[in-house]
C-alpha cells in the first residue's frame, strides 16, 4: 500500500552499471539504526574519474555492517543451560551419542568449556543464503514477543528464525554475522590437529573462505574439495550447476622442516599384478630411473654403472664399466663406456639408463646398493629396450584371485582428491531406506560423501 522506494530503484540502477559501486551500509531511520543496500560514493566517484580520488585509506580487509558486533557476541556469556530429555533417549545413561536441539551459538557457549580443544573433526552444513532458506536472528535486544510481530517465525525450540530473501537490504549483512559468531566458537572446540569441514554452495563460497581465512589463518586453509553432485539444476540463462562445495581448515599448523603438518590423506587401496617367481610372490615398482635434468648421468656421475643380463639363464651382473670424468663432460657413450666383451660373448646383453633429453642418464640406486639388493631388481620389457624395475615380495595367503588373475590388495596414504562424486540424490534414498519413509529434509546430504570426509585422516 505504498509506492516504490526510489531511492532503491536508483541504487539497483547504478548497480547495473557499476556493481562494484553497491554495497550494505547502516543508516539512522528516526530512534533506530538498519542496515540497507546503498552505493560506495567513494568507489563510484573513483570510477567517474581520470585520476586517483582521495578517499579512505586502502588497506586488505574483509568487513560488513556489524562485524564487531558479531565479533563480541561470539563472547559474551550465556545464560541457558542444556536440559536432558529422558523420554525421547535411547538408552541415555550409556549412550555415546547427543542430539541437542536450540540456537546452535547458544550450545556452542554452553558446551565451549567442556570440550574446548578437545574436538578432532567438525562438520557443518549451514543454510547457504540462497534466498528461500532461514538463518538465526541474534539481535537478543529484541523480545521474542517484539521479534515475532515482526518476522513472525521461529523454530520449536522458540529460537528467532527469519527468510533471508534476496530482496533484503542486509541480504549478505546477515548471513555473515550469523556465521561469523559459531565459526569463532567453532575453532576453540578443535583441537591442535584438528580440522573442520563446512558444506556450501556458490552463493556465499567466496565469502565463507574469506572468513575462513581470517578465522583459521590462510595457511590453515587445505583446500575445498568440489562435489559433483551429479544432477543439474536448471538455468535457462547462467551455467548448469551440478556442484557444491565443503571448505576444509586445519585448526594449527606444524611446520617440520620444510613440511607443513598435519594434511588430509585418504587410505587407497589398489589390486597390484602378482608375478610367481619359483616358490615366491611378488609385484613390480617404478623403474630405478629418473626424468628431468637431475636424472642426467652429467648431473650424477656416480650412477652410471651397466647392467649385464643374460635372456636365457636370467642371470643378472653389475658392472663398473664407464669413465667418471670423462661422463661428467661427455654425452657420447662410446666415449663414456667401456664394453665387456667377455660378458657380451657368453650371451649377455648390456642394460644402460635410457637418455634424458638426449643426454646420457643415469640410475636412481648405487652401485653398492644393486649388488646388495640385486634379488629385488626385475629386467622388465623386450630385447632393446629392457629397463631395471623395483620388485617387492609378498605373503602368497594375501594374494586373491579377479577375473582369473591374481591380484595382491595394497593400501596406500595419499592426498585427498580436490574433486568428489558423491550424487545428491542418493541423501534422499538412503534417508527413505533407513527410515522407511520419505524424507523430512530438504537435500540431505549423501552418507556416503560423509563417510568419505569422516575416513580422511590427518597425518
Amino acid at each position: 500500500m505504498r509506492t516504490k522506494d526510489l531511492s532503491q530503484e536508483k541504487i539497483r540502477m547504478i548497480g547495473e552499471l557499476f556493481p562494484n559501486c553497491v554495497t550494505e551500509t547502516r543508516e539512522r531511520e528516526r530512534e533506530r539504526e538498519r542496515v540497507v543496500r546503498s552505493i560506495d560514493f567513494d568507489a563510484l566517484r573513483q570510477e567517474l574519474s581520470d585520476h586517483i580520488v582521495e578517499g579512505p585509506k586502502e588497506r586488505y580487509q574483509f568487513t560488513w555492517p556489524d562485524k564487531s558486533k558479531a565479533k563480541l557476541l561470539a563472547n559474551t556469556p550465556t545464560t541457558k543451560t542444556l536440559r536432558p530429555c529422558r523420554e525421547e533417549s535411547v538408552d541415555f545413561d550409556n549412550t555415546k551419542n547427543l542430539y541437542i536441539e536450540g540456537d546452535n551459538l547458544e550450545v556452542l557457549k554452553i558446551l565451549r568449556e567442556t570440550y574446548l580443544g578437545k574436538i578432532k573433526m567438525i562438520y557443518i552444513d549451514p543454510p547457504y543464503n540462497t534466498g528461500n532458506d532461514f538463518v538465526y536472528d541474534d539481535d537478543y535486544s529484541m523480545s521474542i514477543k517484539d521479534y515475532s510481530v515482526v518476522n513472525g517465525e521461529s523454530d520449536d525450540s522458540g529460537d528467532r528464525l527469519f527468510l533471508n530473501t534476496s530482496s533484503n537490504g542486509r541480504f549478505h549483512t546477515d548471513w555473515l554475522n550469523m556465521i561469523y559468531p559459531r565459526l569463532l566458537l567453532a575453532r576453540d572446540f578443535l583441537s591442535d590437529d584438528g580440522v573442520i569441514f563446512i558444506s556450501i554452495d556458490d552463493n556465499e563460497q567466496a565469502n565463507l573462505t574469506k572468513i575462513c581465512d581470517e578465522i583459521f589463518g590462510n595457511v590453515n586453509a587445505i583446500g575445498p574439495f568440489i562435489q559433483n553432485k551429479q544432477n543439474t539444476k536448471n538455468d535457462s540463462i547462467n551455467v548448469q550447476k551440478n556442484h557444491e562445495y565443503i571448505l576444509a581448515y586445519r585448526k594449527k599448523t606444524i611446520v617440520e622442516g620444510t613440511h607443513v603438518k598435519p594434511t588430509l590423506t585418504n587410505v587407497v587401496t589398489t589390486y597390484r599384478d602378482v608375478f610367481e617367481e619359483k616358490s615366491r610372490v611378488y609385484y613390480l615398482n617404478d623403474p630405478i630411473t629418473t626424468r628431468g635434468e637431475g636424472g642426467t648421468l652429467r648431473a650424477r656421475p656416480n650412477l652410471g654403472y651397466s647392467v649385464y643380463y643374460n635372456e636365457l639363464t636370467g642371470e643378472i651382473i653389475p658392472k663398473m664399466d664407464y669413465d667418471i670424468q670423462l661422463a661428467k663432460k661427455s654425452n657420447d657413450e662410446s666415449e663414456v663406456y667401456s664394453d665387456d666383451k667377455q660378458l657380451i660373448d657368453d650371451g649377455f646383453v648390456i642394460i644402460r639408463p635410457p637418455k634424458v633429453r638426449g643426454k646420457l642418464g643415469c640410475w636412481t640406486w648405487s652401485f653398492e646398493k644393486i649388488i646388495k639388493d640385486i634379488d629385488n631388481i626385475v629386467i622388465a620389457g623386450r630385447p632393446g629396450s629392457y629397463t631395471l624395475r623395483k620388485r617387492t615380495f609378498v605373503d602368497r595367503s594375501k594374494v586373491i584371485m579377479i577375473e582369473g588373475k591374481m591380484k595382491y590388495p595394497s593400501e596406500s596414504l595419499t592426498n585427498s582428491r580436490s574433486i568428489i562424486d558423491y550424487p545428491t540424490s542418493v541423501g534422499s534414498s538412503s534417508f527413505k531406506d533407513l527410515m522407511e519413509t520419505d524424507c523430512f529434509f530438504n537435500n540431505p546430504k549423501n552418507p556416503e560423501m560423509i563417510k568419505y570426509v569422516f575416513s580422511t585422516p590427518l597425518s
